[in-house]
């Protein structure tokens, strides 16, 4: 399991959200430079954003969720074409950023 894991739960559904597009980045001066890519797996997760032995540098980072696409796939109208979660690392433990999603609301918290 990667130092940075993820999952999203749609919250509507009571169900794991599939197949949505998550990007990893860090942020660097006033920009954010891409670290890495995934999609979510049949039970909502990313375990393998990072190779296992990967530390992420302490900083901050952010997470991007395409969830249009995902909205799109159920022909449901969301008020978000995506969400992004802004976090900082200040650790080498493992860090999970779940979010709780649909289609007019989401929220998220530190995750074990």
């Amino acid at each position: 399991m990667s130092q940075l894991t993820t999952h999203i739960l749609d919250t509507t559904q009571g169900k794991p959200a599939t197949g949505v597009a998550v990007t990893l980045y860090r942020q660097q001066a006033q920009s954010w430079a891409e670290l890495a890519y995934g999609t979510t797996n049949s039970d909502g997760r990313i375990s393998d954003l990072l190779p296992k032995e990967e530390i992420l540098p302490l900083g901050i980072y952010k997470l991007k969720f395409l969830t249009q696409p995902y909205f799109d796939q159920q022909d449901v109208v969301t008020f978000y074409p995506f969400v992004e979660i802004v976090f900082a690392i200040s650790s080498s433990e493992h860090y999970h950023v779940p979010l709780l999603l649909n289609p007019f609301g989401y929220s998220t918290y530190r995750g074990s």
